[in-house]
């Protein structure tokens, strides 16, 4: 019955199934791949997914560095991982404290939020001999469990804390501010190509949110970007949930957010432009970026689980996420 349903799914996608339908779906305990929808410019319909890894402990937050390859967090293992010459998981940096969300700043150095308590925040790991905290706290209090994190071209890193409601912004050189308070569980975060305009998801409604990038970092003009199809199967009275997490972005401006129906695309306009079907183990996945020589593949990462999608659409060559 799932396999007819998942099947179906698929089909009334690449059949050009309306925006506005909201998908909820009760998922099996295993990775589900399925064949692509045509979505033009963005992936060939009847592309499958490919399972890269399975079977560690969770997986999260892929990025692809120059000069090194791919990477994505192994969070319980409290390492980064990095996919070897022949696909294999292998330690990048051990040792760490719980690592969810990464990103690189301009000066090459590999930023990554620590969530392990007493320990969280955003700090440098990467390279060897530049490690140091960039922010443990705010006005004196703790983080609740921050997630995901993205540097722009001034030297700065947003990251959002969904616990505790807000966004974060760490000026180059900088004393924290916070940024947003008003996006409900704010996860999964991206820039527009100009860096004039914050996107970010909010895991537990069922939008995306736009805002305005004023010269200083901080963030003005809060409105509803996008209204996601993904809907949970709590089976409660309560609101709705996309539950969506990662956001990236392609060098065409469209937005790839993981919800609860799979990767949501979408126009820099904020329509929909289709779904692809996808599951990572035990829920919807985590965290993806585009990466490879040329962008032009997407790595998912969720459940232990990374996956790589052949692409039509290109990530930003100039940004790592």
């Amino acid at each position: 019955m799932i396999r007819r349903t998942l099947v179906t799914l698929t089909l009334a996608l690449a059949a050009g199934l309306s925006a506005s339908a909201s998908f909820a779906q009760s998922w099996p305990n295993t990775v589900e791949l399925q064949l692509a929808p045509d979505i033009p410019g963005v992936i060939a319909g009847g592309t499958m997914p490919e399972v890269v890894v399975k079977g560690l402990t969770s997986s999260d937050d892929p990025l692809w560095i120059p000069n090194v390859g791919l990477i994505f967090s192994e969070s319980q293992a409290n390492r980064i991982v990095r996919l070897d010459e022949h696909d294999k998981p292998v330690t990048f940096i051990g040792d760490l404290l719980n690592p969810l969300g990464m990103t690189l700043d301009g000066q090459g150095q590999l930023i990554s939020i620590q969530t392990k308590p007493g320990s969280m925040g955003p700090r440098i790991v990467w390279p060897k001999g530049k490690e140091k905290i960039l922010a443990d706290n705010f006005e004196g209090k703790a983080f609740n469990r921050p997630n995901d994190i993205l540097a722009d071209k001034k030297g700065g890193v947003y990251f959002t804390d969904p616990p505790g409601m807000a966004v974060y912004y760490v000026p180059s050189g900088g004393k924290i501010i916070r940024v947003a308070d008003k996006v409900g569980r704010p996860n999964g975060l991206q820039l527009s190509p100009d860096e004039k305009t914050f996107y970010v998801n909010d895991t537990g409604g069922i939008h995306a949110y736009a805002l305005d990038i004023q010269p200083d970092g901080r963030l003005t003009n809060q409105r509803v970007f996008t209204t996601y199809a993904g809907r949970n199967v709590s089976g409660t009275d309560a609101a709705p949930v996309s539950a969506a997490d990662g956001l990236a972005i392609d060098d065409e401006g469209r937005f790839y957010a993981l919800t609860e129906a799979g990767i949501e695309v979408v126009s820099p306009a904020g329509n929909s432009l289709g779904i692809i079907p996808l599951w990572c183990i035990t829920r919807r996945c985590q965290n993806l970026s585009f990466g490879g020589p040329d962008k032009k593949t997407l790595y998912v990462a969720g459940g232990g689980t990374l996956i790589r999608i052949p692409m039509l659409a290109r990530g930003i060559g100039s940004r790592v996420k």
